[in-house]
């Protein structure tokens, strides 16, 4: 757990600090252009802190990791930083209010506490899917697998 934590939060470090540093202190970043860049280095960061996060995993174990272990340690990253970056979110909207949350709503689909549900459960539930695709694929290429005439059950 150690590591899912150490990565996880890692992810959500970047999130917060391009938060604070472009959207609040330099005031930009919300347009197409900031929001593809932020979309960018959020799945830059969790590529690369589940990448190293298995490997880590791989290391503790001896050098040897099964794929399925590789695949649960990058989705317990995962966890780690949708739980993380929702609460982050969720004190950012305490603090200085619905400013982000409304920069790129467009017109409001209903009440605002229904708008601020819709966008935690997107970020928590896309943040899992992305690092199942991702733990999936970095597996795959770190992860010992079986071979043809293994008789195993995984």
């Amino acid at each position: 757990m150690k590591i899912a934590l150490k990565y996880g939060l890692l992810i959500t470090f970047v999130v917060v600090l391009w938060i604070v540093i472009v959207r609040l202190w330099l005031g930009m970043g919300s347009g197409p252009a900031g929001q593809l860049g932020s979309f960018a280095l959020f799945n830059v960061a969790a590529i690369v802190a589940i990448l190293f996060g298995i490997k880590e995993q791989k290391r503790a174990l001896g050098g040897s990791l099964w794929f399925k272990e590789a695949v649960k340690t990058g989705m317990r990253i995962s966890l780690v930083y949708a739980i993380s970056a929702c609460l982050f979110f969720m004190i950012e909207y305490l603090i200085a209010g619905p400013k982000i949350l409304l920069e790129d709503a467009g017109p409001l689909p209903g009440p605002l506490w229904q708008l601020a549900a819709m966008k935690y459960a997107g970020l928590f539930f896309g943040s899992l899917f992305l690092g199942l695709i991702y733990s999936t694929l970095i597996a795959f290429f770190l992860a010992r697998r079986l071979g043809r005439d293994s008789t195993e059950i995984i």
